[in-house]
């Protein structure tokens, strides 16, 4: 069983920056970060492979967001970027037992209880 917290949200002008991290209790493989806002599905946001070589980002975050991990320290950073409003939702890392991430969030086994992000126009 892996246990993963999330930390570094808060509430954040539009236009700022913030890290989110993912922290784990032991090995993990591939990662994704998803998001929930209020009323609406959660949606992925951005994956990472097990030994970081493969990334991949929901189009409304490309090049702004950057994924990346420390296997060394178990941990996975999601680096936002010109936050805007539209991206306040509470962020969850989730992991799965595969190389591969995935962008479909039934498909990974443990997740994190997620973490706020509240981005003010």
């Amino acid at each position: 069983q892996v246990q993963l917290v999330e930390s570094g949200g808060g509430l954040v002008q539009a236009g700022g920056s913030l890290k989110l991290s993912c922290a784990a209790s032991g090995r993990i493989y591939a990662v994704g970060w998803f998001r929930q806002a209020p009323g609406k599905e959660r949606e992925f946001v951005a994956g990472i492979s097990s030994n970081g070589g493969s990334t991949n980002f929901a189009d409304s975050v490309k090049g702004r967001f950057i994924i990346s991990r420390d296997n060394y320290k178990n941990t996975v950073t999601l680096q936002m970027n010109n936050i805007q409003p539209e991206d306040t939702a509470v962020y969850s890392c989730a992991t799965r037992r595969s190389y591969y991430f995935s962008t479909r969030d039934f498909e990974y086994d443990y997740w994190g209880q997620g973490t706020q992000v509240t981005v003010s126009s």
